[in-house]
């Protein structure tokens, strides 16, 4: 997965979404997807590797064949999985186990895409946060393991201290660093730091990822 900047013509299609209320899914980065792919017009949607898929995400190991299913149930759609993956399918960074109810701005994990569903709407169901501290970010296990791996020169308090390289993140958490390197674009758009220059995006993340609470002190120290 690649970090994806909107363009003109895709922002213009996204707003004329969001103003007549139709649901859609956001697919930054996905390699085989559209950067905007909309669900109205049938009841049931396919995604997963093979091409057949309503939606192919293309190039991901982690993602199966036929990974999981998006189903209109009355005025709601929702993601159901059924054991049709074998690495899970997650929203809002859990695992899910049958059918879960999408509601605006959640994000989807599969593999390591991350789609986010958006629907106007249903933006009247959601409850605005009241805390200061930064909302909670999603991940999935995977991708927490990693930013753990990322901050973890952090653990000793040193205030020149840098994150973690691909390599050292690679062996901590055993994977390949191609793989770490596909988690990190993620985990960059997933932060809001995928625009930042190139130098400053770990840096960055590893703070948000500690300042949300993603990544815990004590985690450093294990």
């Amino acid at each position: 997965m690649s970090a994806h900047r909107f363009t003109a013509q895709e922002l213009k299609d996204r707003l004329e979404l969001e103003r007549a209320g139709e649901p859609f899914l956001e697919c930054p980065g996905v390699e085989g997807a559209p950067a905007l792919f909309v669900l109205s017009g049938a009841d049931r949607l396919t995604i997963g590797r093979q091409g057949a898929s309503d939606l192919t995400i293309e190039g991901d190991p982690a993602v199966s064949r036929l990974h999981a299913q998006l189903e209109r149930v009355g005025g709601s759609w929702v993601v159901a999985d059924d054991g049709l993956s074998r690495n899970g399918t997650f929203v809002g960074g859990i695992r899910i186990t049958g059918k879960k109810r999408l509601h605006d701005g959640d994000t989807i994990g599969i593999g390591g895409a991350v789609l986010i569903f958006r629907h106007a709407a249903e933006e009247g169901d959601r409850t605005a946060a009241s805390s200061e501290d930064p909302a909670p970010v999603p991940v999935t296990e995977t991708q927490r393991r990693i930013l753990v791996a990322l901050c973890r020169p952090f653990g000793d308090g040193s205030e020149f201290a840098v994150p973690a390289t691909n390599k050292e993140i690679a062996e901590e958490v055993f994977l390949s660093v191609e793989a770490v390197k596909a988690h990190l674009r993620a985990l960059f758009d997933r932060f809001g730091v995928a625009d930042l220059p190139q130098n400053q995006k770990r840096l960055k993340l590893a703070e948000r990822a500690l300042r949300s609470g993603a990544v815990s002190p004590s985690e450093l120290r294990s």
